[in-house]
């Protein structure tokens, strides 16, 4: 009787020095949770390599821009020397003032003015590209049609095609128009090019969107004018935001087009900033002056993206409520 009674204690003993972790007893279920938890060592060099990496790409792209706004403060005569300075200790403000007021070269327009004629046909683009690209792609999406699947491979060609290819006939075409150096026929020439992107990307968000939805609505009451701008144009504002930013960017930083087809008092930012930077002063470069201007010419964008990104955020977290 003893002796199982001494059994018994000795296998609850065990079972609590298990339970409890004591040292000296096998291998607990707590440590096992605990190792289980804690990361290999194969992981952790793994994952401080990758943010290594991630670190060392965010650096070399925030420099550029970093750079480029120490030049805009720096006076010319430390800009272009053996030892640079990575901080602006003289601060002047006086490269900001030139690049706003002097013209690019004589006869030619300043920033104001190329500054305006941008924001124009870069808000008219807008405009025009979301409003075809929308209705095209709904056509697309929802309606089947005679050349539908050849209309759709015909705009991804198109897309593929570069615009330098297509430089001689564009301009043939805007002269034969008489729309040579006029913002219309710069606009149009920079709808034609972001339309069949915006189509296509575009038609996936409204395919996306299932037509049930809009079934429902018109069941509950709505119209179907009604169940669409209730129900699926909200679903759809984050895909016509994303586009919108797409076409926005490729019409302000456009340059190639703008060039050939531009001139005079008539030129936007980019070939503004070229001619602005060619035209010499005392024989030598204003270089802090051009960064001020390419400092100028980026805040439009930034702003713009920073106003753009909260509502597409916001329109996103809707979207997958009304879902």
């Amino acid at each position: 009787m003893s002796t199982q009674v001494t059994t018994a204690t000795q296998v609850g003993t065990v079972g609590v020095d298990e339970m409890l972790g004591e040292p000296g007893s096998p291998k607990t279920p707590k440590r096992r949770s605990l190792q289980a938890r804690r990361p290999s060592r194969r992981r952790v060099v793994a994952r401080t390599l990758l943010n290594s990496a991630a670190a060392i790409v965010f650096g070399m792209s925030v420099f550029p821009v970093y750079w480029m706004i120490n030049m805009s403060l720096t006076p010319n005569s430390e800009i272009i020397t053996r030892e640079p300075s990575f901080l602006p200790l003289d601060f002047t403000l006086q490269n900001y003032f030139t690049a706003w007021t002097r013209e690019a070269a004589p006869g030619q327009t300043d920033f104001p003015h190329a500054l305006m004629t941008s924001l124009t046909v870069t808000a008219g683009v807008l405009v025009a590209t979301l409003l075809f690209a929308f209705l095209a792609s709904i056509a697309v999406a929802r309606f089947h049609f005679k050349g539908r699947r050849g209309f759709i491979i015909s705009v991804l060609i198109v897309q593929m095609i570069p615009g330098e290819a297509m430089m001689f006939t564009i301009y043939g075409m805007i002269d034969d128009w008489q729309l040579m150096n006029t913002l219309l026929g710069l606009g149009i020439v920079y709808t034609a090019a972001v339309i069949p992107f915006t189509i296509w990307t575009l038609r996936g968000f409204v395919a996306g969107v299932p037509a049930d939805l809009e079934e429902a609505a018109m069941i509950d009451g709505c119209t179907k004018s009604q169940a669409f701008w209730k129900v699926t144009f909200p679903l759809l504002a984050p895909g016509l935001i994303s586009t919108g930013i797409f076409a926005f960017i490729q019409s302000w930083n456009e340059f190639t087009m703008a060039l050939l087809l531009m001139s005079g008092y008539n030129l936007p930012l980019m070939p503004w900033l070229n001619a602005f930077q060619s035209s010499s002063v005392g024989g030598s470069v204003d270089w802090g002056a051009v960064m001020a201007g390419s400092t100028l010419i980026a805040i439009p964008v930034m702003i713009f993206f920073l106003i753009v990104q909260g509502k597409m955020t916001g329109g996103l977290v809707a979207g997958a409520v009304k879902g």
